[in-house]
């Protein structure tokens, strides 16, 4: 037998992979995928359909076709053996039957299909062999592997004990000079020793022990010579207080609602939506070292298209493409690649049949991978250096690279040696320090060209320079990064006009400085 060509397709006729196992032209493979449907014979149960040049041989599989195009030489026979041989293959890799299954392990049915047919001959191979021939699992690789990950995570244990001794013996001797403070300054204070003698306090108080302490108004009032706690009444606010001071976040049962009542909504689209609406999302993954170099820099895009009325299902999207950085474009499978290449227009390759309406449909994606640091578009320089008391002096500074973006909601956020408390010299912008998280962020509404460029100045006593890593960033910008962008939509018709919106999301997934 010879065997053309192997696909996976829809009870519409829609192709959702193919292999094609002897050289023919994409146009010639094209056609003979499109004809299928139209041999069909509604009501009747065939296993095959021929035409005066191949042979469809197929098998329903729940909602799908798993179709084999043969040459009309071939024997039918061997046909259907081969053709069960596919069918098997298709549920070990895929747990569903069902398109979106069937998309996410293509590179895995592929190599499959080219296990059981090579230069369109039938290769003498079973369910089990087609199997151990795609995993090729290799026990010398797993046991190098797991040795790796063991020497890794031993490394690591020893790493954080060393850190947790260094950090207990800074405590330590911390507190050595606090005590000796105290023996000299408080000993035989009775006024301060008789407030509050009999009242034990944990060092993170709950909010039920606040409560506890502080009277309720509707609680009677105690008598006039009865024993009052702490003598003065200002006693559990004046140690409230103190417990805020150093950095405890203290809220009672009412301002606690409050603050989940006024709690920040989600962040909405302010894009008045027309019928015609396009998306445009682009998203950075960035590690950068702490001494310069990029180690990681990817960006990924959507653009994503919207029709919320039937008649705007027939259009075409005329694209702008700016970019000299040589980002990876890749347009739908549906979509016109031709129209794309020579016009930058976003169609579908059967002019007649509409974009689906009222649904998101992704029509073009594009990736950019890079080692230059010319791209990074927000450069964070973190420099801590030991002040000679145990502690360290850090200068952080920012910079814009990129001034045509205009990024908000910058957060830069530092971690901090536990238990820690930093003294801000200066700071452009806002700052925040939680002494539950040990973390100090840097908060900045805006970045653009007018504020490219800012500084941060702190001192932390008892710690070291790798205390203050990694930094993670985050922005979100209505700039994209990619220079892609929609300039006219019109209908494949009649070439009119469509008015459309455009909404644009450029943020940061993952930004660190390592």
């Amino acid at each position: 037998m010879v065997l053309i060509a192997a696909a996976v397709c829809t009870k519409v006729g829609k192709t959702i992979i193919s292999r094609q196992f002897v050289e023919m032209t994409k146009a010639r493979i094209e056609g003979l995928l499109a004809a299928f449907p139209k041999l069909m014979t509604p009501g009747k149960q065939h296993t095959f359909v021929e035409t005066d040049s191949v042979r469809y041989v197929y098998q329903p599989m729940e909602k799908l076709y798993m179709l084999l195009i043969t040459t009309k030489a071939s024997n039918i026979l061997e046909d259907l053996e081969t053709l069960r041989l596919f069918s098997k293959v298709i549920p070990e890799c895929c747990r569903n039957l069902d398109e979106r299954e069937i998309l996410d392990n293509a590179f895995n049915l592929i190599f499959a299909f080219d296990e059981i047919v090579a230069l369109g001959y039938r290769e003498s191979v079973n369910l089990a062999q087609i199997k151990t021939f795609v995993e090729m699992d290799s026990h010398e690789e797993k046991v190098f592997q797991a040795v790796r990950q063991t020497q890794e995570r031993e490394a690591k244990l020893k790493m954080r004990e060393k850190a947790k001794e260094l950090q207990r013996q800074r405590m330590e001797s911390a507190k050595k000079g606090m005590s000796s403070m105290r023996s000299s300054g408080f000993a035989g204070g009775d006024s301060f020793g008789s407030g509050i003698s009999n009242l034990t306090i944990s060092s993170t108080p709950s909010i039920s022990t606040v409560n506890d302490v502080k009277p309720t108004p509707t609680k009677a009032p105690a008598p006039r010579n009865a024993m009052k706690l702490g003598g003065k009444g200002k006693d559990v606010d004046t140690f409230v207080d103190q417990l805020k001071s150093e950095g405890e976040k203290i809220t009672t049962a009412p301002v606690a609602a409050a603050t989940v009542g006024a709690a920040k909504p989600k962040p909405v689209s302010d894009v008045p939506m027309e019928d015609v609406h396009l998306h445009i999302e682009d998203k950075l993954v960035v590690r950068l070292g702490r001494d310069g170099g990029v180690q990681k820099f990817e960006l990924s895009g959507l653009l994503t298209l919207r029709i919320a009325d039937e008649k705007f299902g027939k259009i075409r999207v005329q694209l702008e493409n700016h970019d000299q950085r040589g980002i990876q474009l890749q347009t739908h499978p549906n979509v016109d690649k031709e129209l794309f290449k020579t016009k930058t227009q976003i169609g579908l390759k059967n002019p007649t049949k509409p974009f689906p309406h009222n649904t998101d449909v992704g029509v073009l994606k594009w990736r950019f991978q890079t080692q230059e640091e010319n791209a990074i578009p927000l450069t964070i320089n973190c420099w801590p250096s030991e002040n000679g008391d145990g502690g360290c002096d850090v200068n952080i500074e920012y910079e814009l690279e990129h001034t045509h973006l205009e990024l908000r909601d910058v957060t830069i956020t530092i971690p901090l040696p536990i238990g820690a408390t930093p003294a801000i010299a200066e700071c452009d912008g806002d700052y925040n320090h939680d002494s539950r998280k040990n973390t100090l962020t840097w908060s900045l509404p805006i970045v653009d060209a007018t504020n490219k460029a800012g500084s941060m100045e702190f001192s932390v006593p008892a710690s070291i320079p790798g205390d203050f890593f990694p930094l993670q960033v985050a922005f979100v910008s209505k700039t994209p990064y990619a220079a892609i962008k929609a300039s006219d939509v019109a209908t494949v018709d009649d070439e009119m006009p469509v008015k459309f919106s455009t909404e644009t999301v450029f943020y940061a997934e993952k930004y660190e400085i390592v």
